[in-house]
């Protein structure tokens, strides 16, 4: 997907605030929704990346704190041409992880305790590539930003259910109930459209900067198996952050449809293995030449601080 038409979607989202605003209040309703969208805008911008990582009790670390970590992310992020972006844990035991930033200058990582403990190091690294890749194309603006949207869009329907209007110009019982449950569904949609097609590329970058798309595919196996048996309470709490992970990390289906947030994971998995072949690669154990320190075998690797 193209910025044209990721900006298409923005736009779209940012209309259904004007659409959910007349249907509750009106033109006045309308006009104030618009405004509040315009504002929404400029305060994610500038904000959508503290709210993402304080939503999931992220905590910052560097050297001292998680020195194999950092190492990693700088060198990664050295091999992706990229500034070295904050660096942040998250206390949760489902293994996932995000990226977020309004541009690679602002950009943060975030992984969380279950990652790093439940993969190895190649796997790791392939997963932070994979972030890197987002900060790379400048995802992670995009998709702070329609996370923080769509969030502000469900509660948007909530409070004019309850208080839009008042008299004639209160809407029909049905209008509110409808807006309360479209409204939000359709930010969802866009908002999965604008993250599933973004997948795909940040994979293939992310297997160039570590070396290896196997170290990628296998720890987004073992991601997607955690997921389905550890959930994350922060997400379900924030679910308009869940396609800023690598993995969905709700507790529901992963059918590669109009209706989740991410791709297919044996899909990536299979694109992952033909890129594999197609550098040469047969192995987790090989990388490409100058790909870092983690050519080793997965089995033998040597896991973090974080144990």
């Amino acid at each position: 997907m193209n910025y044209f038409k990721t900006g298409l979607l923005l736009a779209a989202l940012t209309a259904l605030f004007g659409v959910v605003g007349l249907m509750l209040g009106g033109e006045t309703g309308m006009l104030i929704a618009l405004a509040f969208a315009g504002a929404t805008n400029i305060f994610a911008y500038w904000n959508s990346d503290k709210l993402a990582l304080r939503a999931h009790g992220a905590r910052e670390v560097d050297e001292k704190t998680a020195p194999e970590l950092v190492a990693m992310v700088r060198e990664l992020a050295a091999r992706a041409e990229l500034p070295m972006p904050r660096v942040y844990v998250i206390d949760n035991p489902q293994p996932n992880a995000f990226a977020t930033g309004r541009n690679p200058q602002n950009a943060a990582v975030a992984a969380t305790t279950g990652l790093l403990r439940m993969l190895t190091r190649e796997e790791i690294a392939g997963v932070m590539a994979h972030e890197l890749a987002h900060i790379k194309s400048h995802d992670t603006l995009i998709m702070t930003i329609s996370a923080t949207i769509a969030g502000a869009l469900a509660t948007l329907a909530q409070f004019g259910f309850l208080f839009g209007g008042r008299g004639d110009n209160r809407p029909h019982p049905f209008i509110g109930l409808a807006m309360l449950i479209l409204a939000p569904l359709a930010g969802m949609l866009i908002q999965m459209a604008i993250s599933r097609s973004r997948e795909y590329v940040a994979d293939r970058m992310g297997a160039e900067i570590c070396g290896n798309p196997l170290w990628l595919s296998s720890a987004l196996e073992k991601i997607a198996g955690g997921v389905a048996r550890i959930p994350n309470e922060d997400a379900e709490r924030h679910p308009a952050t869940a396609p800023m992970f690598i993995i969905n990390p709700l507790t529901m289906g992963g059918m590669d449809n109009l209706f989740s947030t991410h791709p297919n994971t044996a899909n990536r998995v299979a694109a992952l293995q033909a890129l594999a072949r197609e550098m040469g690669i047969g192995g987790l154990g090989a990388a490409r030449p100058g790909a870092g320190p983690w050519g080793g075998s997965v089995r033998g690797a040597r896991r973090g601080p974080w144990g």
